[in-house]
């Protein structure tokens, strides 16, 4: 039996249910993408953790197969429910999708509210959605989630911000809304999102016109991703050891050992079996991931499962249309090493002196935090061109944009001119010449 603290109200919405029984369902002989049923339950006693439920009893219920009426059959059904009147469940997770059908049955059986993995991760995003555009894309999915069950608990309408109701218990007043009703609402909420996604393209175009080379975070929730942040940027983004604690993109600028600057972003955390509404609702946010010169993919070395978390990103991003990226612009960040026994440290050291992708570092304690700054200032200057440039010494507005925007690798004057050899990133090329053609201009002189 695993037992946590919870509260019984959060951000002042109607009180949630408190106490949780957490049913993992595996079939006898299946793989479930190589994850242990021991891992798999953990990560589902996280996300009841993550909206602050007591969790009564945890356990997996191994099935021979899946049952149309209940998923988990009769005979567990009947054990369960003794279960949830001896410790007083409000709530029933099952780490599994659900039939409308099946969670209604289950609904009846044990007279608490029952929630699948789909429900209970739009309801942590609803309750860590802080931006506007973050709220729309969790309503987006948690509205097409609703529609083919038409009737729930549908008091996230009512409230300003905490979630999205699924959590209530039976009794309280529910809104009846049929099909016409959602689909208007659906339509409502694209075409906001289509605004937003205008107007965070223009931003991207305005930083291009800087431009800073853009550097993304990916990774499995609670990889350390946001600590990481807060360590290159000293940001104060809420950082915590919960599962989806970052939900919204943060973006800082950061300057890098050369002297040059890049923005970096944070992103929403993945995780196994992502609501495929719940992808396609925030890809406004991953187009932050889109559009990076860079991704790090930071990777929590330390779980025991962290080579099934890397394939999980990967096939994310994959879906994304990222597939090279994961070959030719992605560093691999071997975050928690001070969780490491000696030995494992050691091997991960050697693995980084070796591959050039590889960084491992403690975001927690800043051990290769550095290293990490050195190692993406190398990858981002793998793309910049070399030009030879000659400037009069007249032009030293132009000379000194060449510092301020390019790494200056030599420089000779003589009696007229400036001889500079200087890297820029290919966008910075066209600017220069720009500048250039505009100081040279018969107008100019």
């Amino acid at each position: 039996m695993t037992q946590a603290n919870g509260n019984s109200s959060r951000n002042g919405a109607t009180a949630s249910p408190g106490r949780v029984l957490v049913l993992t369902p595996l079939l006898r002989g299946s793989s479930d993408g190589g994850r242990t049923p021991a891992a798999r339950l953990a990560e589902a006693v996280g996300l009841a953790l993550a909206i602050n439920l007591t969790v009564a009893h945890a356990e997996v219920v191994r099935l021979s197969r899946y049952t149309p009426a209940t998923l988990i059959g009769s005979g567990a059904v009947e054990t369960f429910k003794a279960l949830v009147e001896a410790e007083a469940v409000d709530l029933a997770f099952i780490d599994a999708p659900l039939s409308p059908v099946q969670q209604r049955n289950l609904e009846r059986a044990w007279k608490c509210k029952v929630i699948d993995r789909t429900g209970l991760i739009l309801e942590i995003f609803g309750e860590r959605a802080r931006t506007r555009e973050g709220q729309l894309q969790v309503e987006l999915a948690a509205l097409t989630y609703q529609r083919s069950r038409l009737v729930r608990s549908w008091t996230h309408l009512e409230r300003q911000r905490g979630g999205f109701g699924f959590l209530g218990g039976p009794g309280e007043s529910q809104l009846e809304i049929d099909r016409r009703l959602i689909g208007e609402r659906i339509v409502r909420i694209k075409r906001d999102l289509g605004d937003v996604a205008r107007t965070r393209g223009l931003h991207r175009k305005a930083r291009q016109r800087v431009p800073y080379p853009v550097v993304a975070l990916v990774g499995y929730t609670n990889a350390g991703k946001s600590t990481l942040f807060n360590r290159l940027t000293r940001a104060q983004v809420l950082a915590q050891d919960v599962l989806f604690a970052t939900l919204d993109p943060t973006m800082r600028l950061v300057r890098l050992p050369s002297g040059r600057e890049m923005i970096l972003s944070d992103t929403v955390g993945f995780i196994s079996d992502l609501p495929t509404d719940l992808v396609a609702a925030f890809r406004a946010t991953l187009e932050e991931v889109l559009a990076a010169d860079l991704i790090l993919h930071v990777r929590d070395v330390a779980h025991p499962e962290t080579a099934v978390q890397r394939e999980d990103v990967h096939a994310v991003l994959r879906d994304l249309g990222l597939g090279d990226a994961i070959e030719h612009t992605m560093l691999e960040v071997l975050n928690k090493i001070d969780l490491l026994d000696p030995a494992t440290h050691e091997q991960l050291r050697r693995q980084a002196g070796r591959d050039a992708r590889v960084v491992p570092i403690s975001a927690a304690t800043g051990e290769g935090c550095d290293e990490l700054l050195q190692a993406i200032d190398r990858r981002l200057a793998a793309t910049r061109e070399v030009l030879d440039v000659r400037l009069r010494h007249r032009d030293a507005s132009i000379i000194a944009w060449l510092y301020e925007h390019g790494e200056v690798l030599g420089r000779r004057d003589d009696t007229d001119y400036s001889y500079l050899r200087v890297s820029l990133d290919p966008a910075d090329v066209s600017r220069f010449q720009r500048l250039r053609s505009d100081a040279e201009r018969p107008d100019r002189h």
